[in-house]
């Protein structure tokens, strides 16, 4: 079986409250496109991230809010800005990298929150029983056919019900493999 494979570019998940400092007391994410993830989507809200070596000028917001505000930058990115963001699955920001978030309405310093996330498999309970994976399984990745085959280790599955299966790539991994437009892969034990 094959996975579609995604590229996931940089981003931030907001808090309801670091929404309102950085848009303004009456704000709400305005979704511009849907994600392949059931109930995520892309804002129209876009913050500058800042480091202390450069800033990251007009990164997309991830809707809905979540419980934690949280930056996904690529291993590049995290470099040129200057902060040291470890490699975590998202959520998992404990004792991660800070950094500024500056809004039309105002500015939020987070003391951590930045990551490079983890390369991952989202699948549902159905998929994941045909691909042959189960939760929290390390596997590989192989994608031929783009110039640039290769196989990514250290793939963290993912299963939920709420989940649509895609695999998702930081835009370091993407380029590596010359990912352009719809790519699938296959899961390798």
């Amino acid at each position: 079986m094959k996975v579609l494979v995604e590229t996931s570019a940089r981003h931030v998940h907001v808090t309801e409250e670091h929404l309102k400092i950085l848009f303004g007391p009456e704000a709400v994410l305005t979704p511009k496109k849907d994600l392949s993830q059931p109930g995520q989507f892309a804002c129209m809200e876009r913050v500058d991230v800042v480091g202390p070596k450069r800033t990251l000028s007009g990164v997309s917001i991830l809707g809905p809010t979540r419980k934690d505000t949280q930056v996904e930058l690529s291993l590049t990115d995290a470099r040129s800005i200057g902060v040291q963001a470890p490699i975590r699955e998202s959520g998992d920001i404990a004792g991660s990298a800070g950094c500024k978030l500056v809004g039309p309405a105002g500015e939020v310093e987070i003391t951590e929150g930045v990551i490079v996330a983890k390369r991952h498999l989202h699948t549902t309970p159905e998929d994941a029983a045909k691909l042959g994976v189960t939760d929290k399984e390390i596997v590989s990745l192989k994608i031929d056919g783009t110039g640039r085959a290769m196989v990514l280790g250290d793939v963290v599955v993912r299963v939920s019900p709420k989940f649509s299966t895609a695999v998702h790539l930081d835009t370091d991994e993407a380029n590596a493999g010359a990912l352009s437009g719809e790519v699938y892969g296959e899961i390798v034990k």
